[in-house]
């Protein structure tokens, strides 16, 4: 097995804070609404876990994919997003079925990444590229 790179664990780690945020003002609007029971807990730890999962495993596959030929790894990358998807779907079928897990609890976290990659970009100013008069870019 490969070392993980720290940017995969890095980025992990930022996608399960934003997890856990989001997961907490889900929390809050149950409590708001007075419709927090176990079932909401149960649904949001199911989909949280594997949302935060189901990236890092994408880090890991994409970081695998760097050191292999271009075609090889555009194979390599599908297979492992198609699988994903697959996964993603069934946590959601189960979240949905079985009658421990709140049906909103269980789906919502599983878009939580994707807000927290929206995000993203407001945190890496740093790094952002900075104009300079001529035009031209240089890191800041």
């Amino acid at each position: 097995m490969t070392k993980i790179d720290k940017i995969v664990l890095k980025e992990t780690k930022y996608i399960a804070v934003w997890e856990l945020i989001l997961s907490l003002l889900m929390h809050s609007v149950f409590l708001i609404l007075d419709k927090w029971d176990l079932t909401v807990l149960w649904g949001n730890l199911l989909s949280g876990a594997a949302s935060v999962l189901n990236f890092f495993i994408m880090g890991l596959h994409v970081q695998n994919a760097l050191s292999m030929e271009q075609d090889d790894a555009k194979k390599a990358v599908k297979a492992s997003q198609t699988t994903r998807n697959f996964i993603m779907f069934a946590v959601a079928v189960i979240g949905i079925v079985l009658p421990c897990f709140n049906i909103w609890a269980a789906v919502i976290p599983i878009f939580f990444p994707r807000i927290a990659i929206i995000f993203r970009p407001a945190f890496d100013k740093k790094d952002a590229p900075v104009q300079t008069n001529g035009g031209d870019t240089e890191n800041g």
